[in-house]
Order: C-alpha cells, then structure tokens, then sequence
C-alpha cells in the first residue's frame, strides 16, 4: 500500500509541480491550517437570518471534526507524514507538527461540504466543494498527507458535516422548532 501512496504523491511531484503552484498550493492549504476559512463560513452564515441554521450545522459539523479527527484519531492511530519517511522532497512548507491520518485539512473541508449537502444549499455548496477539493489536493502537493489520509479525511468530513445536520433536525423536532432544510424562515 505504501508503494502505491508514494507513486501517488511522487507522480505529482514529478508532473504536476510548476513555479505558480509552488506559490499557490502553500496559499490555499493555509486557507484551513486551523480550519480559518470553514470557521469565518460558520461564522459569516449564522449572522445572516436566512442561513442562520446552516452556519449552525457548519459549526456543529467543525467541532465533531475537531474532536474526533483531531482529539481522538490522529494521535490514536499516529501515523507518520510522508515527508518523514521521504525526506528527501523539499517541502514548500513548515513541517506540520501533528500525525498524518486523517488528514484535518480534508476532513474540516469535507465537513463543510457535508454541511451544506445536509442543508441542501446548492448555490454554496459548488464553490465550497471546488474550495474543499483544492484545499485537500495541496496536503498531497506539498508532501504533507498520504493519499489515503486525505480520503479519510475527506470520507471523515463528509459524513461528519451530514451527522450535524441529521443532529440539528433532531434537536429542532425535540424543542418543536424544526425547518426543513434550506426553508424559509430558518431560525
């Protein structure tokens, strides 16, 4: 398995690395280094009354991540980063100080893509899953994540994202407050 991860990361090493991408991949997975831009997204949405209920799936969606991706997974399982057993690629960035599986980056990502698929807000969801995508592809680029840290990560998020929204219209039916998702009148 480890043969084929690092065919995949060295393969884009060798094919897909140029001069802009080495300027842009850095920029964009620092985009999420602490899941900055999922949270100002969560953040932008609750003050906004008529996604006030999607910013709140968003930021349910990000605190499961970061307990169980963050707090639970990552130092149970404590898998090396592949610049730790390669280093010889030059990394673009400072080597991250946290285990490798499952990629945070992908999972916060995915996450927010979970969120607003549970919500069904599709003029958002396109540019977050574009955003998403980007920003999890840059953890291979840069050498930082085994390619099925960032599927786990991103299989990790999405469910996730999707969880905080079946939890919120639970808890919306329990106090008699439920919406369907993406409605009017959200609260």
């Amino acid at each position: 398995m480890r043969e084929l991860e690092f065919g995949v990361l060295n393969w884009i090493q060798e094919n897909c690395r140029t001069e802009l991408l080495d300027g842009l991949m850095p920029l964009i997975s620092a985009l999420c280094n602490h899941g900055e831009i999922w949270i100002a997204l969560a953040a932008i949405l609750l003050f906004m009354r008529r996604y006030r209920r999607t910013g709140a799936v968003l930021a349910l969606a990000l605190l499961l991540d970061v307990l169980l991706c963050n707090g639970i997974l990552k130092p149970l399982i404590a898998r090396v980063r592949p610049c730790d057993v390669n280093p010889a690629v030059t990394l673009l960035i400072s080597r991250p100080q946290d285990w490798s599986f499952p990629s945070g980056h992908a999972a916060a990502s995915f996450a927010a893509v979970g969120a607003l698929l549970s919500e069904k807000r599709g003029r958002l969801l396109g540019p977050v899953l574009v955003l998403a995508a980007l920003i999890a592809f840059s953890r291979l680029y840069l050498y930082v994540h085994w390619p099925s840290d960032v599927l786990a990560g991103a299989s990790l998020g999405l469910a996730l994202g999707l969880a905080a929204g079946h939890l919120m219209r639970w808890a919306d039916k329990k106090t008699g407050r439920f919406r369907p998702a993406g409605g009017e009148g959200e609260t």
